[in-house]
């Protein structure tokens, strides 16, 4: 079976997930900085995972259009192939960020004691871009891997 890569791609940053061996979830799995060194790691994940296949979330506008990121993430796809020669399907990452935030947001106020709240809990009421980059590419990664499931 095909294992996937997703990712989210960011001006700064890269969130990186990966599926499991059957390809039926996603799991949030690196943050790789958006620079010079960003092939390389990625090549390190692809081989590392034994990655069959990439999936990358398209950019558009709220009425379904390319937005100002979408030139910047057809280069990047262009480059995916060329250096790693696999597959790169695109899958609509619409609002994965917000939702991202809202997951990892709800899951430390859950954990919060009885109305109380610890400085650390405080914190990541806001969580970390990292954690978002990562579950908004575990949650690109989810959807494709839910349509192509469904296929089945």
């Amino acid at each position: 079976m095909a294992k996937f890569l997703g990712i989210d791609y960011g001006t700064k940053r890269i969130g990186v997930a990966v599926s499991d061996e059957n390809a039926i979830l996603a799991f949030p799995k690196a943050i790789v900085p958006n620079n010079l060194n960003a092939f390389k790691a990625i090549g390190d994940i692809l081989k590392k995972e034994n990655i069959s296949e990439i999936v990358i979330g398209e950019s558009l506008d709220l009425r379904g259009r390319p937005n100002i990121l979408s030139a910047e993430i057809e280069t990047f796809i262009k480059e995916l192939k060329s250096k790693f020669n696999l597959p790169v399907r695109k899958e609509k990452e619409f609002l994965t960020s917000v939702e991202a935030r809202r997951h990892l947001s709800f899951g430390e106020q859950a954990r919060g004691r009885e109305g109380k709240e610890s400085k650390s809990a405080k914190k990541l009421k806001k969580p970390e871009d990292k954690k978002i980059d990562t579950s908004a590419a575990a949650l690109i990664l989810q959807r494709y891997l839910d349509k192509i499931n469904l296929k089945k």
